[in-house]
């Protein structure tokens, strides 16, 4: 029997924690409609679940200006948490 891909599916899949066959469905939908933003986006996190793609690093997004303040978020976070 052929299997259902449709994105309802895929989220069923997801949501019962079967993250291989939720990627499956979202990666067959992405080809057959590339311009849709929400199916590739959702395969796009999936694939980053799965460790099938690295994450962005934050210096090859942000500006020199919001990399420094990140850091400095990142740190009073961490001086934070050693307060505790």
């Amino acid at each position: 029997m052929e299997q259902i891909k449709t994105k309802t599916m895929a989220e069923i899949y997801l949501k019962q924690g079967h993250l291989k066959e939720a990627r499956d469905i979202f990666k067959t939908l992405a080809e057959k409609d590339p311009s849709d933003h929400e199916v590739r986006e959702k395969l796009r996190i999936l694939n980053l679940k799965m460790g099938l793609i690295s994450p962005p690093s934050p210096s090859s997004v942000l500006s020199k200006e919001e990399r420094i303040e990140f850091l400095e978020r990142w740190l009073t976070h961490i001086q934070s948490r050693r307060k505790k």
